[in-house]
């Protein structure tokens, strides 16, 4: 927490002068008392309290002053609140592996569906950009509020040979530079001075694969690209580690894709099986180095539990939030109820009957 105006906190001598005063008001009602016949008749008719009934009145008001005090000196603290200016870019991966069928019917459809319901959630509320990759990256969609371009833009997703997961990211990078004029393009070098204490800006990368980098930059260089102009990247490993038969229906395949055999039944190409080797361990350093997050989806349902849950990261943002009326709320509270208790346990109750008895 910080203060907007620390030197406002002068205002908390006040407490201090009220003790001062009080020492004196006391000091002088000795002076002045009067000598009575019977001690006792005047005890029993003054309400009896104890000492911490008359303490714990005092304390709450001073408690009370010195929260009032500090709401004079305008408190601020940072906090995680929602950014709705946050961009998303959502880096796709429609390698051949994509067609693997250990995800009903194939990881691309199950990926598409995702991502569709992912776009849908946001309703236009927030610009969201479209990245493909295999072995090389291109924007797809610009960031965009357009729900309808970006549905049909995952609708219209084809698989190629191989996975450019480095390129992606600064595929991703140039696409923000283009809306965020903070951020700088891949190709502007950025100073290393103040990366490691500067807010992370609110746009992010997500980026949805299901192998290891085989061609272009390797991830880590754009990692370390991504770093140092303050964006986040989240990485998403997609599918099991089960060899499966590579399916995909023909209009999932571009041209010139990667299997040999002519169409099966249904019109759709296939292959044998093979293992698929996700490299979890560069997904990982890549999101941690960025300030992101790995996550692991092993079937549709956990890819779209996923992608349903990054808007609660991704867009929260920690910005400096004013708390003086909190301050100001808090210390009134005190002193009322300070007051309170020192009225109630101050008020008049008659006399007890062996008082009265005896006069």
């Amino acid at each position: 927490m910080s203060l907007h105006w620390p030197w406002a906190l002068v205002a908390l001598l006040a407490f201090p002068l009220l003790l001062a005063v009080r020492w004196w008001t006391r000091r002088r009602r000795r002076r002045a008392a009067v000598r009575l016949p019977s001690v006792g008749l005047i005890r029993a008719a003054l309400p009896g309290r104890t000492s911490w009934k008359r303490r714990i009145p005092l304390w709450i008001f001073a408690a009370g002053l010195l929260v009032t005090g500090t709401a004079a000196a305008r408190p601020e603290a940072s906090v995680v609140v929602p950014d709705s200016a946050a961009t998303i870019i959502l880096a796709m991966d429609v390698s051949g592996s994509m067609c693997s069928t250990d995800v009903s019917p194939n990881r691309l459809t199950a990926a598409q569906k995702a991502a569709r319901e992912f776009i849908k959630d946001h309703d236009g509320n927030q610009k969201i950009g479209l990245v493909a990759f295999s072995g090389i990256a291109g924007l797809i969609v610009p960031p965009t509020t357009d729900t309808k371009q970006l549905l049909d833009a995952i609708d219209g997703l084809r698989t190629a040979r191989g996975t450019a997961i480095g390129l992606a990211i600064l595929t991703s990078i140039d696409a923000i530079a283009e809306i965020n004029p903070d951020v700088p393009p891949t190709g502007v070098e950025v100073p290393d001075d103040g990366v490691a204490t500067g807010e992370y800006e609110p746009d992010t990368i997500v980026v949805l694969t299901d192998g290891r980098n085989t061609d272009g930059v390797d991830p880590m260089t754009a990692a370390a690209a991504a770093e140092a102009r303050r964006l986040r990247v989240y990485t998403i490993g997609f599918g099991t580690s089960v060899p499966s038969p590579m399916v995909c229906s023909s209009d999932q395949i571009s041209s010139g894709g990667q299997f040999r055999g002519g169409p099966g039944p249904g019109g759709q190409f296939g292959g044998r099986g093979r293992f698929q080797d996700m490299d979890e361990g560069t997904l990982t350093k890549v999101a941690e180095t960025t300030g992101g997050k790995y996550f692991k989806a092993e079937d549709a349902e956990a890819l779209g539990d996923v992608l349903r849950d990054l808007p609660s990261q991704v867009t929260l943002q920690r910005k400096k939030t004013e708390l003086t009326s909190w301050f100001a709320l808090a210390g009134a509270l005190l002193v009322l109820l300070a007051v309170a208790l020192s009225q109630w346990w101050n008020r008049m109750r008659p006399p007890a009957p062996s008082a009265v008895s005896r006069r």
